[in-house]
């Protein structure tokens, strides 16, 4: 991928910029430039590296690497960032990798999970959270797009003196999508609450997952245990309204490592009943600080569907990995949010929507009660604190393992290379590196639009072989 083809023309960029394009263009190192950036998958933020690397032979000779020859002295690695918002390269690589680890658990036959796994019963379960007040959204019915919210029966105003209706068809990219029709009525801070205990209702799921199905299986959940493995992945989603839900693959296992079918019978129907019926279940029980307590659960709309076989709306393992991975990267940006901790006094600059404004500063508030220690760190991510994708320990290989893959075939890459520049493949080589941190992200940002411009090109041509495959 060139970086002379430039994603937007030059004229299009302030002329500060335009002049550090030109000059980073001229300089003679600007092909080993390129060959960085490139290498680096045109990370948006890479990490700038000083030292060296020496390969040492039994009989002496060594070949040096130092970053004292390269442009700017210093070797640019990717910041691995997952979130889209922050590096798109990065987390585009971070959903490959997603998408093998999905993979391998809901298809088998590949890092190190048997395919014999697609014999076991598996769900793709998805799990709302429950209305807070009516917000704009979309609907469809038969004949295509509807209205918002039609009115039925005599059509009433809230007690705000606000309309409790919304006739509008909105399109996609409509800003009123997830805003309330009235925010008087709106529960912001239930909304917040549920956000911030969401991990430990899921908890509590998992708990009661289990012991359905022990009820099913008519066994006590120690028996269950001796039997089945509760195997999961989950990744969380923000709605447009800014409330998180739970998209996850469900599976059962027999006990132990080595991926055995589960020694109860149960199918892939019957999980999904005991899905449903867990979480409708659910119950947690908080305490608010100026007024009674807060029950939360989850909400009514629940999706299930299985996998690798059962009625006909059953997902394949690619389409289930595919839908979920392309979840793991995206995180509270999509609000108009950073990925740093932020305070109500920044909003102004940020200019949010009236909702999310709502949102953070009800979190903000709410922060200061001991009972929410700790939520304050968290109100750039409307009060979510749990991680946006875990799993239980043996669904399938985990992203440490897939990265360490990854390295190792680099690795030995490079020390191929060595010995061929070295001609002598038959001595043990030695490799002692030096590194040191030389700071984060492009020296100018006539870089930063040279490497994302390549970038956005670079995702153009994927996206063209994909169609065209």
């Amino acid at each position: 991928m060139s970086l002379r083809r430039a994603e937007r023309p030059i004229s299009a960029f302030p002329p500060h910029v335009v002049e550090q394009i030109v000059t980073r263009a001229a300089r003679p190192d600007f092909d080993r430039w390129v060959d960085q950036v490139t290498r680096c998958g045109h990370c948006a933020h890479p990490v700038r590296l000083r030292g060296r690397v020496e390969h040492r032979i039994a009989t002496g000779a060594q070949m040096t690497y130092s970053t004292d020859g390269e442009p700017d002295r210093v070797l640019l690695i990717r910041c691995g960032n997952r979130r889209a918002a922050v590096c798109p390269s990065c987390s585009y690589e971070y959903a490959g990798d997603m998408w093998q680890l999905l993979y391998a658990g809901a298809a088998g036959g590949r890092k190190g999970v048997p395919e014999s796994i697609r014999s076991h019963p598996l769900v793709f379960a998805t799990l709302t959270a429950p209305g807070f007040g009516p917000v704009h959204t979309t609907r469809a019915d038969r004949s295509g797009p509807a209205r918002c919210r039609p009115t039925q029966g005599k059509p009433k105003l809230c007690p705000h003196g606000r309309p409790t209706w919304c006739t509008a068809i909105h399109a996609e990219d409509d800003r009123r999508l997830g805003q309330p029709l009235c925010p008087n009525c709106y529960d912001y801070c239930g909304h917040v609450a549920f956000n911030w205990h969401a991990p430990e209702l899921w908890r509590r799921f998992t708990i009661t997952l289990r012991r359905t199905l022990a009820r099913t299986a008519e066994l006590s959940a120690a028996e269950l245990a001796r039997r089945c493995r509760l195997s999961f992945v989950k990744v969380a989603e923000f709605q447009r309204r800014g409330v998180v839900h739970f998209h996850a693959l469900i599976r059962l296992d027999g006990p132990g490592d080595d991926y055995q079918p589960p020694q109860i019978s149960i199918d892939a129907t019957a999980l999904t009943d005991a899905i449903r019926h867990a979480a409708a279940q659910v119950r947690l029980t908080i305490a608010m600080p100026d007024g009674p307590d807060l029950v939360l659960r989850f909400g009514a709309q629940l999706d299930t569907q299985t996998v690798n076989g059962g009625p006909a709306r059953e997902l394949t393992p690619e389409h289930a990995a595919r839908y979920i991975a392309k979840y793991a990267t995206k995180s509270a940006e999509d609000f108009g949010l950073g990925p740093r901790r932020i305070t109500p006094e920044v909003l102004p600059l940020l200019n949010v929507p009236d909702h999310v404004d709502r949102l953070i500063r009800t979190a903000w508030e709410l922060g200061v009660h001991p009972a929410y220690e700790g939520l304050r760190r968290w109100v750039h991510m409307l009060g979510f604190r749990g991680h946006f994708a875990s799993k239980s320990r043996r669904f399938s290989t985990t992203l440490g393992t897939i990265r360490g893959e990854r390295r190792t075939y680099r690795q030995r890459q490079a020390a191929e290379h060595a010995r061929e520049l070295l001609a002598d493949e038959q001595d043990t080589t030695l490799v002692v590196a030096r590194w040191e941190f030389a700071g984060v992200g492009y020296l100018t940002s006539g870089d930063a639009a040279l490497a994302l411009s390549a970038a956005a090109r670079a995702r153009e041509q994927r996206q063209a072989a994909r169609d065209a495959a």
